[in-house]
């Protein structure tokens, strides 16, 4: 964390002496990013699904995006007065936050007039309520329609490990996750562990999300009040992207957030042992 806040305060230095633009500051990246893309694209067989590239090919943009947050992030500090710094922020939490704290101190760095504009107050109610979220606090609870229109609540699997998972039968890289859920589910089920999905599917198709939850073979609780990015939920938990996922335990405490593949393994391993 050391190292990212160093970095972070010399790309700010750098900025902030010839004054780029957040595009022209965030060019370099972009055109790493732009390259990695049309690299997948070209190596990829059309008549195949490789699960190999693509996991290589994902370890590459995670990499790329975790230097497109530094500059984001050094774009703020270099330009705390300037209302692009509110769409720098915005930017620097997608596909997921990494440290919303740390997004939190750079918001409170703004400049009061940056702050006070719409989208900054916006920006900071969004801020507020993911931090309410992240991990030590506890997971507020909710209610939904399951599959068969009963509805459920969160509170329901307290006193057991349960993984929150947020995910829509329009997702490519949810239906790419979901064996790696169904894997744990499946490992660590008997030692007190659920998964409880909720889905972020459009009006009016609860077919596809029904059919969806049957062709990947996901045994557990699913809810959803099929309003898509509407959903109260979705404000609730400060969604921005799918798939995510809280792991809660036993007392309606977040332990971990965004577990994916390994990374979900190696921590139900920890936390069931």
């Amino acid at each position: 964390m050391k190292k990212y806040i160093l970095l972070v305060v010399a790309l700010a230095s750098v900025g902030a002496a010839i004054g780029q633009s957040l595009d022209e500051w965030m060019a370099p990246v972009q055109r790493r990013l732009d390259s990695a893309r049309d690299a997948w694209i070209k190596s990829r067989d059309p008549q195949k699904y490789d699960t190999n590239g693509l996991a290589r090919a994902r370890e590459v943009t995670a990499a790329l995006h975790r230097v497109e947050h530094a500059r984001l992030n050094a774009f703020v500090v270099a330009h705390p007065d300037d209302t692009m710094s509110l769409a720098a922020l915005s930017r620097s939490v997608l596909p997921v936050p990494e440290d919303i704290v740390a997004t939190q101190r750079l918001y409170n760095g703004l400049s009061a007039g940056v702050r006070g504009t719409e989208t900054g107050r916006s920006l900071g109610e969004w801020i507020a309520a993911r931090v309410a979220v992240s991990v030590g606090g506890v997971a507020p609870d909710f209610s939904a329609p399951d599959t068969s229109g009963r509805t459920v609540h969160l509170s329901d699997y307290r006193g057991k490990y349960v993984l929150l998972d947020f995910w829509a039968s329009w997702c490519g890289p949810c239906r790419e996750e979901n064996p790696n859920v169904v894997a744990a589910y499946k490992r660590f089920h008997a030692r007190n562990f659920e998964v409880f999905s909720v889905s972020l599917d459009r009006p009016g198709r609860r077919e596809d999300w029904v059919k969806a939850i049957r062709k990947d073979g996901m045994p557990w609780g699913h809810a959803s009040d099929l309003l898509f990015w509407n959903s109260p939920i979705v404000k609730l938990y400060a969604i921005k992207s799918i798939p995510q996922n809280f792991l809660i335990d036993p007392r309606g405490k977040i332990i971990a957030t965004n577990l994916r593949g390994e990374q979900l393994i190696e921590s139900l391993s920890k936390f069931l042992n």
